[in-house]
């Protein structure tokens, strides 16, 4: 997607909260040492804009986001979770 990574899994899961809103959640898991968020976030977009695709002739409001990354475990930095959700 993002980064020549050997991803070893990709996960996402959808929740119709309403009639406008739509939240996914992307998880990908990698051997490699660093990157895989990029991989995530750039899966997390490409969703959005295939959802928008396919709701655009009935509905162009549509507005995408916000993205973000939500938890992260290893790789150069180390671990991440975001606290402010």
């Amino acid at each position: 997607m993002c980064h020549p990574l050997p991803l070893t899994g990709v996960d996402i899961t959808f929740e119709v909260e309403d009639a406008q809103t739509i939240s996914f959640r992307i998880q990908v898991k990698t051997t490699g040492v660093t990157g895989v968020e990029m991989e995530a976030l750039t899966a997390a977009q490409t969703v959005g804009l295939t959802i928008y695709d396919m709701c655009k002739a009935f509905d162009k409001d549509r507005v995408l986001g916000p993205a973000y990354l939500e938890q992260k475990q290893g790789g150069k930095s180390g671990d991440y979770v975001r606290y402010n959700m």
